[in-house]
């Protein structure tokens, strides 16, 4: 599973994590680059997988030919503003609620709710930290 979320104005956090919720592969992104940016350094290298989940933000054919290209079957929906809509399964892309659980205990720490740091290798210290520390021990 992919997802994303902004931490303040000037960077994104993409994340892949496994089956059961826990983060497998962070990267910190530019605030102001699109989802493919952060999607293209993650996807290099994926752990072994059948099935990405993503949001609609993670759209695009280029995506979608390289997870096919790896043997991975792609669970995305399509965005609003595609011309012809890409099948997916309802039934599969529910358990993208693990992703959004995942920022949500990273969030918990207020650390990196609220953006203390300004340095973006300083932030995503304290991401990595969080997620060692919450789901890993």
């Amino acid at each position: 599973m992919i997802g994303g979320t902004k931490g303040g104005l000037t960077s994104k956090l993409h994340v892949v994590c496994d089956g059961k919720g826990r983060p497998v592969r962070p990267h910190l992104s530019p605030g102001q680059c699109s989802d493919f940016t952060g999607a293209d350094v993650l996807l290099q290298d994926l752990p072994e997988a059948r099935v990405l989940i993503g949001d609609k933000g993670y759209d695009s054919n280029k995506i979608r030919s390289r997870l096919l290209g790896q043997g991975i079957t792609p669970c995305i929906p399509s965005r609003r503003n595609r011309n012809k809509k890409v099948p997916y399964s309802r039934r599969l892309y529910k358990m993208r609620h693990k992703v959004e659980n995942l920022f949500a205990k990273l969030k918990d720490w207020r650390r990196i709710a609220t953006r203390y740091d300004r340095c973006a290798h300083i932030f995503y210290s304290a991401v990595l930290l969080a997620a060692t520390l919450i789901f890993w021990l």
